[in-house]
């Protein structure tokens, strides 16, 4: 059996995506997503607090480019994608960092509107390749199946 990577994560977006553009003009957004378990009352007595993890999200393309129009900080979202790690070094010392990589992403909650955002947003977007050529030429990856070996 092959093995899976898959991460599905509803959290709020802990700031608005950074988005940039790549030499060929490939948008790539991240974004900071929190997601907390809730804290909870042991047997004795014992308070356990809330625990709030940060996870990094990467989103491509035409997914970076809707989350440069609809998503804003505070937002609950839900992103489905894979874990990725990526390593290197910097003045001498080695640095990781984990990311997920967004395959689908959807606004679940917006919080009340401000005059800064966007109004009559679209709500899901799926990176299914229908607005990619589907080329690797640029050597980013389009899809989950372009990873596959």
């Amino acid at each position: 059996m092959s093995s899976v990577n898959k991460v599905i994560l509803i959290g709020n977006a802990g700031q608005d995506p950074d988005v940039r553009y790549l030499d060929r003009g490939v948008a790539i957004a991240n974004f900071p997503l929190a997601t907390t378990e809730r804290g909870y009352t042991m047997q004795n007595g014992t308070q356990v607090p809330d625990r709030t993890e940060w996870h990094n999200i990467v989103l491509w393309r035409n997914m970076a480019e809707w989350a440069e129009k609809n998503l804003r900080k505070g937002m609950k979202v839900y992103v489905e994608g894979h874990l990725q790690t990526r390593t290197w070094e910097k003045e001498g010392i080695r640095r990781n960092k984990t990311e997920i990589i967004a395959e689908n992403i959807m606004i679940l909650h917006r919080p009340e509107r401000t005059q800064n955002q966007p109004s009559g947003a679209e709500e899901p977007l799926a990176n299914d390749g229908a607005t990619s050529s589907g080329d690797l030429s640029d050597g980013l990856p389009n899809t989950e199946s372009d990873f596959l070996i």
